[in-house]
């Protein structure tokens, strides 16, 4: 019989040619990277030329002794402020050695009394309970308003910068006379103490802050940066302990982003995955140093963290010193996490990607899934975050909830704040910031609860009123998942289930070859030995009293503030100096650009060819889809709406009704929502309703108005029986729309289809 050659089989067939289509597709995008890389990278015209030529011209027009007058001044007032400038520091480095002696304590403005201390618990945390002390000018804290409690990040830095300031986060709810608590973390870790441990901790918080204010409603947990995803875990593993969450700059969503930008989330991958930190534990001794995470933060804007931030201190020494050590002190304060909780954080979160994909063990073999949060939800974004990028925050809502009606048919109030140019850390410190942003905030959490389901973008338009009665414009405008898509940046990236994929190998293979000859040698002396080498230690010791060469300063900068002469403001020398800064700040930006478009074409070669070649596994995305799509209840919930859209009476009718006008309309302004939780709050019957039974019947209401739309206009009569109550009803709606003029279209063609239904079509006037 003559051998035939072996033809490929149509499987066969069809797997290689979804192989050369992912390939290709890979170089697509690759491609795309180079150019948007080589794009930016093109050098533009630099305004700080323009600024050196207009001085240079300054200069040269003035007269010889003129000339020579201004360079003495120049010479005299430069050479004062480089010795203040050293003073400054050499008190920076004090301090950094006093606050490491004692302990890195909490970087907080105000007074504050330990409640449950976390190291007492039966799985022993190194986290705290404090309750801050309100200052004596500020108006007593009332126990039945809702408390307010603020969980910082643990993310190389202690705890603090939430209440950093007088106008802060802190200082916001204090003034409104609320009860304000801080979630507190010392430098150690307990031993063997896990995130999961902390989870749970931070529940027993909240349960003490129960106890304590058993007639105020549940209490608002703010979580900074990082410190969201651990506000979110708490929401999700205890829904019923709080009010209302507040995310502040904090990273769900890690794989998201634009390219070209956002170049932090592909270190994971150029360093082969998450096993380098495990290693660094290793060589603590189990502890992991979070000077290390500083330092990364430090590279990412390396013109301000290591040029910039310390010539503007020199620029302005004589207005800049309390400001530039006051923010010292917490970003010198180095914090240290046990070997599970860094390993955690990045299988987990930086690498993995595994919080909005439902796949987070909470033990017992649950996950934690945020659908499970059933408070109302507020992000506060930044799109000059280059930390937390605004995709990182929000695009967790389009991973966890398949449309905006899904949001709804669950109940779920999720809004969203951006500012066009903050930076990270001005989210949390910026005194301009908590005067708007974080105030304003404040105001609308007091109304939550009447705010139907669904996602808004909380709009801060401008001012209305004057003097003492001046304050925001804010509208809460509904969006769908798809603008969540459009901000978040790159919807699907294949190279970072690649990267996951990789990292989780190597991971094994240090575990199995590396890790217990490093822990063999590791001893508790030698780790501290290397954390006090650490160069963000060391450089703050040099210019601190133990180098003795920097005993001299004191004494000159001394005579330097005896003897101030600062030069004049139109000096040319001081436009040529701050010219040349800003032309060396815009060099070091230039390598950074370089160096992160590097990055980013490597990171996209690598494993952007392996997730083609099929590294990533055929699984992984099928698993995160099934995680994501698990809650199938529309059928029932529409079932479950039919049964119940002629249910009810008074409440039912009115909540619906404002619901329909808030839906037409697309928004609800912020007197609207006051006029709306002013009835909700004091007026018959739903002042005598709990905050819990409001909000279930605003959530069964939604969902009726969400999927029978029609019906439930229709059914309205049936739920007023009565003329009177359907005129009280009408009244008290159209009470809370406003004035009909300022309606838009929409929501005036559905106050006219109310009044029909309920037969009061105002008569037309007789001629």
């Amino acid at each position: 019989m003559p051998n035939t050659p072996l033809l490929p089989t149509r499987e066969v067939l069809d797997k290689a040619s979804e192989t050369a289509t992912r390939i290709l597709d890979q170089v697509r995008g690759l491609a795309e990277v180079m150019a948007r890389d080589a794009a930016a990278l093109i050098p533009g015209p630099n305004p700080d030329t323009a600024t050196a030529m207009r001085a240079a011209q300054a200069a040269l027009a003035r007269t010889p002794a003129t000339l020579m007058q201004d360079v003495r001044a120049y010479a005299v007032d430069s050479a004062q402020r480089w010795l203040l400038f050293w003073d400054v520091m050499r008190e920076a480095g004090n301090n950094f050695v006093e606050h490491e002696k004692a302990g890195c304590p909490p970087v907080l403005f105000f007074d504050y009394e330990t409640v449950v201390d976390g190291r007492t618990l039966p799985r022993p945390v190194n986290y705290a309970l404090v309750r801050i002390t309100p200052p004596a000018a500020f108006v007593a804290t009332d126990p039945k308003l809702r408390p307010f409690v603020i969980i910082d990040p643990r993310a190389g830095h202690g705890a603090g910068i939430g209440g950093f300031k007088s106008d802060s986060q802190v200082g916001v709810a204090l003034r409104r006379g609320h009860p304000v608590y801080f979630v507190v973390f010392y430098r150690e870790p307990e031993k063997d103490q896990t995130i999961l441990d902390v989870t749970a901790a931070e529940a027993t918080f909240l349960a003490r802050i129960r106890d304590d204010h058993p007639d105020a409603p549940k209490p608002v947990v703010i979580g900074n940066c990082q410190g969201g995803w651990a506000t979110m875990m708490l929401g999700a593993s205890a829904p019923d302990a709080v009010g209302a969450l507040v995310l502040n700059g904090a990273p769900l969503s890690y794989w998201a982003g634009e390219k070209g930008k956002n170049p932090m989330r592909y270190l994971g991958g150029l360093a082969g995955g998450g096993w380098p930190a495990s290693m660094m534990a290793d060589l603590g001794n189990g502890k992991f140093d979070g000077a290390s995470l500083v330092s990364n933060f430090e590279s990412l804007s390396p013109g301000n963290t290591w040029f910039r931030k310390y010539y503007d201190l020199y620029a302005k020494v004589d207005t800049e010193e309390k400001r530039f050590l006051e923010f010292e002190r917490w970003w010198g304060g180095y914090f240290l996490m046990t070997r599970d909780e860094i390993r955690w954080i990045v299988d987990n979160l930086f690498i993995g990607n595994r919080f909005s994909t439902g796949q987070i063990s909470s033990g017992g073999g649950e996950t934690f899934n945020m659908r499970e949060v059933k408070a109302p939800v507020i992000v506060f974004a930044s799109s000059g975050d280059n930390i937390t990028p605004v995709g990182q925050a929000l695009r967790w809502i389009a991973d966890v909830y398949r449309d905006e009606q899904e949001i709804k048919n669950l109940g779920q109030t999720i809004v969203y704040l951006l500012h066009d140019q903050i930076g990270h850390l001005g989210i949390f410190v910026s005194g301009a910031i908590a005067k708007k942003e974080h105030s304003e905030i404040a105001t609308t959490l007091e109304m939550i609860e009447a705010v139907a389901p669904g996602l808004y973008e909380m709009k801060i338009t401008g001012h209305e009123g004057t003097g003492a009665n001046e304050e925001w414009q804010v509208e809460l405008v509904e969006r769908k998942i798809a603008d969540i898509r459009t901000l978040s940046g790159e919807a699907v990236n294949e190279a970072f289930p690649a990267v996951a994929k990789i990292s989780e190998m190597n991971q094994n293979l240090y575990d199995v070859l590396v890790s217990p000859i490093v822990r063999q040698f590791a001893t508790e002396a030698g780790a501290e030995a290397r954390r006090q080498a650490n160069p963000m230690r060391t450089r703050r010791y040099m210019f601190s009293d133990m180098n003795p060469f920097m005993m001299p300063i004191r004494a000159m900068a001394k005579m330097a503030r005896d003897h101030r002469a600062p030069a004049e403001k139109d000096n040319p020398f001081l436009a040529l100096e701050t010219a040349w800064a800003d032309r060396v700040e815009h060099a070091i930006d230039r390598w950074r650009d370089a160096r992160d478009a590097m990055s980013e074409i490597a990171f996209h070669a690598i494993y952007g060819n392996l997730a083609a070649a099929g590294v990533m596994g055929d699984d992984s995305a099928e698993e995160a889809e099934v995680a994501r799509r698990s809650l199938a209840i529309e059928p029932a919930q529409l079932n479950e709406a039919r049964a119940k859209v002629a249910e009810g009476g008074y409440a039912e009718a009115v909540i619906r009704m404002m619901i329909l006008l808030a839906d037409a309309r697309g928004g609800v302004r912020r007197t609207r929502l006051a006029r709306s939780n002013t009835l909700l709050t004091t007026e018959a019957p739903f002042a005598g309703m709990s905050p819990s039974a409001r909000q279930a019947i605003i959530r069964e209401q939604t969902v009726i108005v969400t999927l029978l739309r029609q019906d439930a206009l229709s059914a309205l009569p049936k739920l007023l029986k009565t003329a009177a109550e359907r005129r009280k009803a009408l009244a008290a709606v159209e009470h809370v729309a406003g004035p009909e003029d300022e309606l838009g279209d929409k929501a005036r063609e559905m106050l006219t289809a109310l009044r029909d239904v309920l037969g009061l079509t105002p008569k037309p006037a007789v001629a």
